[in-house]
């Protein structure tokens, strides 16, 4: 846990940094700590707006791509490189900041290219792994409450999943209300198409996800899903109206707002949060990721009329012979085959107590390193994209975040997306039983 919360406090703070090389608000505040004895530039060209942001986040995708290459194939801390992931912070920070510097020396008409085409498709990636990973954590939550609840005949999980789902849709219709009344003005049509596409869709997939025909081929889908794929399709909607730009005065919330720089400032702040948040989820959920579990063991072979019970004395230490016990115990059913994996983790989990230290990651890693740093690459393409989509140079102070028309649009066109995949998710099994038959 240690491990990815560093990981995302770098992209959270170089986040920051690209925030603030926007606009010359910062380089300014700099040049006047030196009592404006120095003029920072770069190359006799201006350190902020477009290409700067470019070079800030192209060196931390950088640092993850080269992370990414040096980790592929490691599967537990067994691996000499796995302390490439979890240690070394201070060489990898400096070799992060050194990147960083080393950027300004490439030349802008390579940031140029990078940022139109590669970030962009990069950024894109990364917004359709998000929406993927909300659909697979709606099912997940879903199945794992039921399964609660047909297992232990559990009250209070099944208080839990229709608590939840009635309060996710409660939330849902108040935030379309809310933007009706607050952002569907006369002549915001945009806002309008916007809002009743959400209302609409909502309505229809809550429906496809109850039809008695997806119902017969995959009983588990329900309202649960639909209610927390509708909370965050709308959720998302209502971020996109409320921060449109108010050329056409349809968003109260910017006229309403009397200290500009303090809302600009923690907006700034609590979006790259979570966009770092965020990042770390999806780099570590094990469904996309591929980190299935490693239960595949391999049968012993035994003789015929074997009975599977230990015969003999093994000529070892005890150690070896509660491994044996326990192999002898999984073959003949009597314990679970993971049990073999516990007892190994015990095992370590003494060696490492006596070090002094405790390693959690001897038998496989918890989630697949060179993804990880795959995602987080993808991620500083999608923060210098939200950064830099119209850019404005006059801007004195700090400059705002996603607070364009281009940005609204992502969030409209992303929750269409993320209910697209969620009702193909529930049609797929009807579409092709085929390939969903078990």
């Amino acid at each position: 846990m240690a491990t990815r919360i560093a990981y995302a406090f770098i992209l959270l703070i170089n986040s920051i940094l690209s925030w603030l090389m926007l606009t010359p608000w910062a380089l300014k505040k700099l040049e006047h700590l030196t009592l404006d004895y120095m003029t920072i530039t770069c190359q006799g060209k201006k350190c902020y707006g477009f290409v700067a942001v470019q070079r800030v986040n192209f060196a931390l995708g950088l640092f993850h791509f080269l992370l990414a290459v040096l980790l592929a194939g490691v599967k537990s801390s067994r691996d000499g490189r796995a302390s490439l992931q979890n240690g070394y912070w201070g060489p990898k920070v400096i070799v992060w900041l050194a990147l960083v510097v080393l950027t300004f020396f490439i030349p802008e008409a390579f940031f140029q290219v990078w940022g139109s085409y590669f970030a962009l498709a990069g950024a894109m990636l990364f917004v359709l792994l998000g929406l993927i990973l909300l659909v697979d954590l709606a099912h997940t939550w879903a199945e794992f409450c039921l399964e609660k609840i047909e297992n232990y005949d559990s009250k209070g999980w099944r208080v839990l999943l229709i608590g939840s789902t009635l309060g996710m849709y409660t939330a849902s219709f108040a935030m379309i209300i809310v933007m009706y009344i607050y952002f569907a003005q006369s002549g915001c049509s945009m806002n309008q198409v916007a809002i009743t596409i959400n209302f609409l869709v909502l309505l229809i997939t809550s429906g496809i996800s109850v039809h008695p025909t997806v119902q017969e081929l995959n009983p588990q889908a329900g309202l649960a899903q639909s209610a927390m794929v509708a909370v965050y399709c709308t959720y998302l909607t209502m971020s996109a109206v409320s921060m449109e730009p108010d050329d056409r005065h349809c968003n109260p919330l910017i006229r309403a707002r009397g200290t500009q720089k303090a809302s600009i400032v923690i907006g700034a702040i609590v979006t790259m949060a979570t966009i770092a948040y965020t990042t770390t989820r999806a780099a570590t959920q094990g469904f996309a990721l591929g980190n299935t579990a490693h239960d595949d063991y391999s049968k012993l072979p035994q003789e015929e009329g074997d009975h599977g019970l230990v015969e003999q004395q093994p000529n070892s230490s005890r150690r070896e012979m509660r491994a044996e016990a326990l192999r002898a115990a999984v073959e003949a059913g009597s314990l679970p085959a993971n049990a073999l994996d516990e007892d190994d983790d015990d095992d370590d989990n003494d060696y490492e107590d006596r070090k002094g230290g405790k390693d959690d990651e001897r038998t496989r890693t918890q989630y697949n390193y060179t993804l990880f740093h795959v995602i987080f690459l993808l991620a500083t393409t999608w923060v210098a994209t939200l950064l830099t989509q119209n850019i404005d140079y006059e801007a004195q102070g700090v400059a705002s975040v996603g607070r364009t028309y281009w940005a609204s649009w992502v969030k409209i066109v992303s929750a269409w997306v993320c209910y697209g995949i969620y009702t193909w998710s529930l049609i797929a099994p009807v579409v092709m039983p085929e390939r969903f038959a078990h």
